[in-house]
């Protein structure tokens, strides 16, 4: 078997989530497999699953879902031009998922959302729970 000609039969999933840019490392690709966040062909799936040409996977990320077919596959990571090429994703999800994205903008829901008070919110928040010594 002849690694480094023409393009490979299967890749594991991990690995082809990685190399379609959806995912910025393998180990968090490996994590939302692992957290039941993607499915393949409707089925839970592990990370050494491998894929082949014509799969359906379902990526739920960050409260968004992407609903794809698999037109390529690829070892490695490339240019997001090429890596878009690697997929299809169904026209109903990409105008759900354009929606929510939409509504989250006007919103403005998980706009500047850090979860850690400045140095003026934890000032304020002392003074709210800290009585004022002066008054006794």
């Amino acid at each position: 078997m002849s690694e480094g000609t023409g393009s490979p039969q299967s890749v594991r999933l991990d690995k082809w989530l990685w190399a379609a840019r959806f995912f910025k490392t393998r180990h968090l690709a490996v994590e939302a497999i692992n957290g039941g966040k993607i499915k393949v062909n409707a089925l839970r799936a592990k990370p050494a699953r491998p894929i082949a040409i014509g799969n359906r996977i379902e990526i739920q990320k960050g409260g968004l879902v992407w609903d794809i077919e698999v037109l390529g596959l690829s070892k490695q990571r490339r240019s997001a031009s090429e890596a878009a090429l690697l997929y299809s994703e169904d026209e109903a999800s990409l105008l759900k998922r354009q929606e929510i994205v939409r509504e989250r903008r006007d919103t403005g829901v998980g706009a500047g959302d850090s979860g850690r008070p400045t140095k003026r919110d934890r000032r304020l928040i002392q003074r709210f729970k800290i009585p004022n010594d002066s008054g006794s």
